[in-house]
């Protein structure tokens, strides 16, 4: 796949796109990105904050900023946030820095999101982004993912199904879906999504 160079597409295209990526809980978002950061390193992840405890396979700025209720309220108080939710009772949250920093650089920025953040960062954005709803092959799949993820109580997993259930009900309010069957696919998928929206900005 040919992938336009970060110089070239600065000068073509200006400022940079927000792409923000969605779908449920065991969708496969993570190893989605991974691909798509591996087929264009240009692009630029948002890390977001969030309270929620780090699982062992974490490290503290490349998965989240994982940081305490307090440290996130504070934020919260003096305007740091693009968006912050609740989630499963933890907060999670992307700042206007990382986000606008990027962009003003000309970079394309990729936000993985819950459903929920996708619609506060909908209203800010105002059109200026890149919504895609990442799906499972079929709801088994996503329930078995789900199962042998095994981070999550019984009834932490019975809430993620449940949510899954709403969640999905949103995929057709977003500009793009594109199916995890295959993580490399899905991802190679994706980039061409982002690569016809440069060719067509360049061409504006």
């Amino acid at each position: 796949m040919s992938v336009t160079p970060p110089e070239e597409r600065r000068r073509s295209t200006g400022r940079g796109r927000l792409i923000v990526i969605t779908g449920p809980s065991g969708v496969g978002k993570d190893t989605v990105m991974r691909e798509l950061f591996a087929l264009d390193p240009s692009l630029q992840y948002c890390v977001s904050y969030t309270t929620r405890p780090r699982r062992p396979d974490e490290r503290d700025g490349v998965a989240y900023w994982f940081v305490d209720e307090e440290r996130f309220r504070s934020m919260i108080e003096h305007g740091e946030f693009l968006e912050w939710s609740s989630v499963y009772d933890h907060l999670y949250g992307r700042s206007f820095e990382s986000v606008r920093g990027a962009q003003s650089r000309g970079d394309d920025v990729v936000l993985k999101i819950d459903v929920q953040g996708a619609a506060k960062i909908r209203r800010h954005v105002r059109g200026d982004a890149i919504f895609i709803f990442l799906l499972p092959p079929s709801r088994d799949v996503l329930d078995q993912r789900l199962v042998e993820r095994a981070t999550e109580d019984p009834a932490s997993l019975e809430a993620r199904r449940n949510a899954a259930t709403l969640e999905l009900a949103q995929k057709d309010k977003y500009d793009h879906q594109v199916v995890n069957d295959d993580a490399h696919r899905a991802a190679a998928e994706i980039l061409r999504i982002i690569e016809a929206d440069r060719a067509a900005r360049s061409r504006s």
